[in-house]
This record gives C-alpha cells, sequence and structure tokens, in this order.
C-alpha cells in the first residue's frame, strides 16, 4: 500500500473525536510512509488530515475541481496539488492514484465517494481494498443499511464483505495492509485506460 485515497467531510463536525481521529490517521500514513491522496481542501477534516500529514514530512496529493479551487477552499500548502475540471474528474483521478480507501466521517459528498467505489469495486472496475473508520459509531446506520441490502436481496454477501471496518485508525490501515479483496466476475468489460 503505497497511497491511501481518504474520503472525509469539509467540516469538522460536532464531535472532536472526529478531527482528532483525521490527524491520527495523517500522523500514521506519514509515520508508515503511506502517500495521502485527498479532496484538495484546507478546511474541514480535509484540511486536518491533509495537515498532519504533512507536519510529519509525509506525501500527499490533492485533486480539487477547478470552480472549489477557485472559491478559495484549495490547500494552497500541498505540494501536489491537481486541478481537474470536474467531480467526475477529481473521483477518478484519486482512484487511480490509490492503492485502497478510508472513508472518515462526513457528509452526503463522502457518503457519495464511499458508496461510489464500492459500486465499482462490486462491477469490477478495481479490486483495492476499502476501509470505513467507525468514529464513535458515526458509521453504525450505513453499516446497519448495507446489512439490511444483503438480508433482502439488494447485495450479495461477499459484496458487502468488501468493506473493511474498524474504529481506530491504526487497526483499519493493518487491515487494509493484510486485505486481499475476493476476486468478483466484473459485469461487463471496462476499459481502463
Amino acid at each position: 500500500m503505497n497511497r491511501v485515497c481518504v474520503f472525509c467531510g469539509s467540516n469538522a463536525g460536532s464531535d472532536p473525536l472526529f478531527a482528532e481521529t483525521a490527524r491520527k490517521l495523517g500522523h500514521l500514513l506519514a509515520d508508515r510512509s503511506i502517500g495521502l491522496v485527498f479532496g484538495g481542501g484546507k478546511v474541514g477534516l480535509m484540511g486536518i488530515l491533509a495537515d498532519s500529514v504533512l507536519e510529519r514530512k509525509g506525501e500527499v496529493i490533492g485533486v480539487i475541481p477547478k470552480p472549489l479551487a477557485r472559491r478559495e477552499i484549495a490547500h494552497e500548502g500541498v505540494p501536489d496539488l491537481r486541478i481537474v475540471r470536474s467531480m467526475h474528474e477529481r473521483k477518478a483521478l484519486m482512484a487511480k492514484l490509490a492503492d485502497a480507501f478510508v472513508t472518515l466521517p462526513g457528509g452526503l459528498g463522502t457518503l457519495e465517494e464511499c458508496c461510489e467505489i464500492l459500486t465499482w469495486a462490486l462491477l469490477g472496475i478495481h479490486r483495492k481494498p476499502i476501509g470505513v473508520l467507525d468514529v464513535n459509531g458515526y458509521y453504525d446506520p450505513f453499516l446497519t443499511l448495507l446489512d439490511r441490502q444483503v438480508e433482502h436481496g439488494f447485495l450479495r454477501p461477499e459484496h458487502r464483505e468488501l468493506v473493511v471496518v474498524r474504529s481506530d485508525p491504526a487497526l483499519l490501515l493493518d487491515a487494509l495492509a493484510e486485505h486481499e479483496p475476493q476476486r468478483i466476475e466484473p459485469l461487463l468489460e471496462w476499459d481502463q485506460t
């Protein structure tokens, strides 16, 4: 695992543990020489995460759409800040640059990114580990929904197992490093160019 893409909130959230966990994850990434790929923002958990990796001299790659960069949300302190045209281009580049994915607490955008990268795994577009950092039970309702999808026949049990869940950043990184996502036969042939 050379680089991890982290999806997280552009706000810090109401629980101080969210920021503390983002900071801890950033320090761990840098200490383990694992690069960070993130949404390129200087605000919220995104900014806290990036700053914590930079504090320890770790690799940080930010990917941000031009309209957001223009609104002065771009993290100017990130040495490798890539400005793209759209959210679609942002997500595709982040996925290409990463060897694994982690979802921290966040809002609709964070949840959408997590669901999309999981969907790409289900479709056979990638075989990279996907982790959810369930800070203080934040993602319990989402994980319950995934279990209900299995129960009601909308999600296969083997697809549910693609999501690695831990509440501690170090344990999640350890689990992702050891996790070998099972091979899922793609529904379609995808052009990966």
